[in-house]
């Protein structure tokens, strides 16, 4: 006991020069100018206990790398910190994103285009607008299907992603506003929940990219999402104001 109670005594004295300032953090205890609580007078200097490691959380670095091997403290920050960066798993899920959605959007403008996969065809579609107040319902039957084939083709690739994405988002907005609206909103009850939910995802890709397992890969507006993307925001709203303003009666 003696022995232990002599290494306890020997493992918590700080020999540094006074005036030093450990910014390890506390793990409980009162803030007291001896040192944590339960050590007055065993010769520890002044700790700083407002000290709190949130560098994972407002800058570039990560969590801390500790060298145990070297006999370092296990609280002691060290300078060699892993810095946050793009992933492969970023890759990975955006690719998935990319491969359902743009899947889901080709077939269904296969469907409006050819009639397969039990789709109506054009003829069948350009009815269905008409009834839903589009004037020039054959014409737009056929951009409408060749937007959402092309669009859901080009996610697929990763290739013009924010544009692909924009004409989605285009298309979803004007089939909410001019065939759901005002009804409900899920999808039990024939609302449009799900479009929003497509134009969610389809917004998502615009701003984040595709990812670099695209096509796009080293393309300009693949290294700058953030300026493409407002543009390409840009461009969905115009068209879809412009389909409802203009060929809706």
């Amino acid at each position: 006991m003696r022995d232990a109670l002599a290494f306890c005594a020997v493992s918590i004295h700080d020999d540094r020069p006074s005036g030093h300032r450990d910014e390890r953090p506390q793990r409980g205890g009162k803030k007291s100018a001896d040192g944590p609580a339960g050590t007055q007078g065993l010769g520890v200097q002044d700790y700083d206990y407002d000290y709190y490691d949130d560098a994972a959380y407002s800058d570039a670095n990560a969590t801390a790398v500790v060298d145990r091997g070297s006999g370092a403290d296990f609280y002691e920050e060290l300078d060699d910190r892993k810095p946050f960066a793009w992933n492969a798993g970023t890759d990975l899920g955006l690719l998935v994103l990319r491969l359902v959605v743009g899947g889901i959007f080709a077939a269904h403008g296969a469907q409006k285009l050819f009639g397969v996969l039990g789709g109506s065809g054009p003829e069948k579609f350009a009815q269905s607008l008409a009834k839903a107040g589009f004037e020039q319902s054959a014409v737009l039957s056929l951009v409408t299907g060749g937007t959402e084939l092309g669009a859901g083709a080009l996610l697929v690739l990763g290739l013009f992603t924010p544009l692909a994405a924009a004409g989605i988002v285009g298309v979803m907005a004007s089939a909410i506003v001019s065939m759901k609206l005002p009804g409900p909103f899920f999808d039990q009850e024939g609302g449009y929940e799900y479009p929003v939910v497509l134009i969610a995802i389809a917004l998502c890709l615009m701003f984040t990219g595709p990812g670099r397992v695209a096509l796009d890969n080293g393309r300009s507006w693949f290294r700058h999402p953030l300026v493409s993307g407002f543009i390409c925001l840009v461009i969905a709203a115009g068209s879809a104001a412009a389909v409802l303003v203009l060929l809706r009666s």
